[in-house]
């Protein structure tokens, strides 16, 4: 009678032992999951450029963030021909601006106010970028962006506590508007996935 129990034990263990094997052996055969592709109203090349705005946009946010005028005044130009290719994309294809127009007007006038801008400390630059954070984020919103990480950011201590918002691609506050002087200074008010 021992022994039938013994051999009962090694098989539930042997059997125990098998379904641990193909558990992990299926999961490890699983293909990886795709990364989400962006997607909004507009088609896959609007959409695209789209994402090249946003791209440019956070360059601009971490010149700030770190004071570095060179980089804040080219990070600046580049998002003014990124928002220029998109409007003009926008124009051929559809023969109109749109909806999106006055969102990628302000942005491209207020880069050029940057870029025309000569100071270290880059506070004239940080105002310009106030109203290019909310035109990108009305831009974003307008265009129903989708499938990105987009989080749209507060710091209530801004410009003599007017506060003041900008979009970044993680959750982790890095304030452009005070450096290094604030880093962390803001918290998340709104997210884009």
């Amino acid at each position: 009678m021992r022994r039938i129990y013994f051999l009962i034990a090694i098989g539930i263990l042997g059997t125990a032992a098998c379904n641990n094997g193909n558990n992990s052996k299926s999961e490890a055969t699983k293909p990886p999951t795709e990364p989400a592709v962006p997607r909004s109203m507009l088609n896959d090349t609007g959409t695209q450029k789209l994402v090249n705005v946003m791209t440019r946009y956070y360059a601009l946010k971490n010149a700030l963030v770190a004071t570095n005028e060179d980089n804040t005044g080219s990070a600046a130009a580049a998002l003014s021909a990124a928002a220029i290719e998109m409007q003009g994309y926008l124009l051929k294809k559809d023969g109109m601006p749109g909806p999106l127009k006055p969102f990628l007007d302000t942005i491209i006038m207020q880069t050029r106010t940057i870029g025309e801008i000569k100071d270290k400390t880059c506070e004239p630059q940080r105002l310009a970028f106030s109203t290019i954070s909310s035109s990108v984020y009305g831009l974003v919103k307008s265009a129903e962006l989708r499938n990105v990480n987009v989080y749209h950011q507060f710091c209530p201590m801004a410009f003599n506590e007017k506060g003041a918002a900008w979009l970044s691609t993680e959750s982790e506050i890095r304030n452009p508007y005070f450096g290094d002087k604030m880093l962390e200074c803001g918290e998340v008010t709104d997210s884009i996935k």
